[in-house]
C-alpha cells in the first residue's frame, strides 16, 4: 500500500540553483506548498555540506548526491525516509557527474536529474548532452519494462516545443531548442511516458525558468525547462499541477520557480 492512497500525494520538482546559498528560499516555500516528495537539482554543494539538519526540522528527510560548485540532486520525502536505489545514469561508468538520483517512497520510485545544458552548441558540451540523453532513453525504457509506478522530476535542459519559450529568434543556436534535443525527448516520451503539466495544460505557456539577464523575469520572458515523466499508471491518477512562480519573484530566487502536480491514489 503506497502512503497516499488516502488522500493526493503532491510532488514537486526544483532546480535550487545553489541549495545553500538559497536554503532560506527553499525552506520558506517548503513551508507553505508542503509538497509530499521533492526532486531538487543544482545543489552546487559537495556531499557532507548538504543542510541536512534544516531540512529535518521542517520533516524533510533526504537522499543526495553532491558535487562541489556544480550539478547535484537529490529526493526529499516529508515525514519518510526515501530508499535510495540508484545514484548514476547507468550507461557510462566514467561519468562522476552528479546528475541523476533514484529513490523508493512508499511503493513509487522517483528519478531527479539534471540533464546537460549543453552549451555552446555545435562543441564536445552538445554531444555530451546527446550522450546524456542516449543513456536516459535507454534506462527509460528498462524503466518502463518493470511496470512500477516511475516519476522522472527535473530539469531536462530541453525546451520540448516552440509553445514552451517566450517568441524569440535570439536562442535559435541554443541548445535547450536544438532539434536533436526536442527529438531525444520526444524519443523519451514515446515509451509511453505522460509529460505531466502539458497533460494538464495542453496549450500555453508553463513557464518554469527566467534567465537572470535582460530583465526576462519582469518581462516574463520564460521557458519550460522543467518536466514530469510519469509511467502509465501514475498518468492515470494525475489530478492537478502548476508551477509556484512566487518564488521567481522573491529575494535572492532561483532562476528556476518549483513545479508541482498532485497524483489522486
Amino acid at each position: 500500500m503506497v502512503f497516499y492512497e488516502a488522500g493526493l500525494l503532491k510532488i514537486a520538482t526544483f532546480n535550487i540553483n545553489n541549495i545553500n546559498k538559497r536554503l532560506h528560499n527553499l525552506t520558506a516555500w517548503l513551508a507553505k506548498a508542503q509538497p509530499d516528495v521533492v526532486c531538487l537539482q543544482e545543489l552546487k554543494a559537495e556531499q557532507r555540506a548538504f543542510p541536512e539538519s534544516s531540512l529535518r526540522d521542517l520533516g524533510y528527510h533526504g537522499v543526495w548526491l553532491g558535487e562541489r560548485s556544480w550539478n547535484g540532486v537529490a529526493i526529499l520525502a516529508r515525514d519518510r525516509d526515501p530508499v535510495l536505489t540508484r545514484s548514476s545514469l547507468p550507461g557510462n561508468p566514467k561519468d562522476s557527474q552528479a546528475r541523476y538520483i533514484e529513490a523508493a517512497v512508499d511503493g513509487v520510485l522517483f528519478a531527479s536529474l539534471y540533464l546537460p545544458n549543453g552549451n555552446p552548441q555545435p562543441g564536445p558540451k552538445f554531444d555530451y548532452k546527446l550522450a546524456w540523453f542516449e543513456h536516459l532513453i535507454e534506462h527509460g525504457a528498462g524503466l518502463m519494462k518493470a511496470g512500477v509506478p516511475i516519476v522522472l522530476a527535473g530539469d531536462y535542459n530541453v525546451v520540448p516545443t516552440a509553445q514552451d519559450i517566450y517568441p524569440t529568434r535570439s536562442l535559435d543556436r541554443n541548445a535547450l531548442i536544438q532539434p536533436l534535443s526536442r527529438q531525444a525527448y520526444a524519443r523519451l516520451l514515446a515509451q509511453g511516458w505522460t509529460d505531466a503539466l502539458r497533460k494538464l495544460q495542453p496549450e500555453g505557456p508553463l513557464w518554469t525558468f527566467w534567465d537572470y539577464e535582460h530583465n526576462r523575469w519582469l518581462l516574463d520572458k520564460g521557458m519550460r525547462l522543467d518536466h514530469f515523466l510519469l509511467s502509465p499508471t501514475l498518468s492515470n491518477q494525475l489530478v492537478s499541477g502548476g508551477v509556484d512562480r512566487w518564488v521567481r519573484g522573491e529575494e535572492n530566487a532561483s532562476d528556476h520557480a518549483p513545479a508541482w502536480i498532485e497524483l489522486d491514489g
